[in-house]
């Protein structure tokens, strides 16, 4: 997944990065108020980390920005406020969910997988499309019974087609949820991805269809 992570100290920036970056995450990193701001209008995330106390731009205002546009991205809000009214600020003005400092990382990636669950209107912790199974929470997944070994980036694109099984999944969404703003893309290079996943799972009976004009969709099995 595709997420940004907004916190002015570097040192704890750096540590929840490399701790989501090792569950295969892609993340972006923003250290003042208005550049989260802009990076949020320029893309669409698929998860925001954001804290309260930023230089320039507080992230309260980042998240009434952020919902006055209408966007609808989850939003875990990171504070050292632990009173009641501070709480009930960040939930009424749109956040999904908050952690106080200091907290432990492995509670941070819970939160995580939980709300892009949420997001994507999953409630299990597991996929299940035909022969395949994706574990959300350990971010595997699985043919038959037998684990299947994907670079990150084909991964994560299954993972975004599973997710969101029998509707279609943009050109553009794939190309967000694949390269952090650092990174060079092309959208020729999903259609790369796509080859190779359509000649890797058609034996297991998953067919991922192309909508011209529109991007790529993965039914649902018949009978769900």
């Amino acid at each position: 997944m595709h997420i940004l992570l907004v916190e002015d100290d570097r040192m704890l920036a750096e540590a929840v990065a490399l701790a989501l970056t090792q569950s295969a995450h892609i993340v972006d990193v923003a250290h003042s108020g208005d550049e989260a701001d802009h990076a949020l209008f320029a893309i669409a995330y698929d998860l925001v980390l954001l804290d309260i106390g930023l230089p320039r731009i507080d992230g309260i205002e980042v998240l009434r920005r952020l919902r006055a546009r209408r966007s609808a991205v989850p939003v875990i809000m990171i504070t050292v406020r632990d009173a009641v009214e501070d709480r009930v600020q960040m939930l009424d003005m749109g956040a999904d969910d908050y952690l106080t400092k200091p907290f432990h990382l492995t509670e941070l990636e819970a939160r995580v997988r939980a709300l892009i669950r949420r997001a994507h209107g999953e409630t299990s912790p597991e996929v299940v499309h035909g022969r395949l199974r994706l574990d959300v929470a350990g971010r595997r997944l699985y043919a038959d019974g037998q684990p299947v070994y994907l670079s990150m980036r084909e991964l994560s694109i299954m993972e975004l087609l599973l997710l969101k099984q029998g509707r279609v999944v943009t050109k553009q969404q794939i190309v967000d949820h694949l390269y952090g703003w650092e990174e060079s893309s092309a959208s020729n290079s999903v259609a790369v991805f796509i080859y190779r996943l359509r000649k890797r799972f058609e034996p297991y009976g998953v067919n991922i269809h192309t909508v011209r004009g529109m991007g790529y969709v993965i039914e649902k099995p018949h009978g769900t």
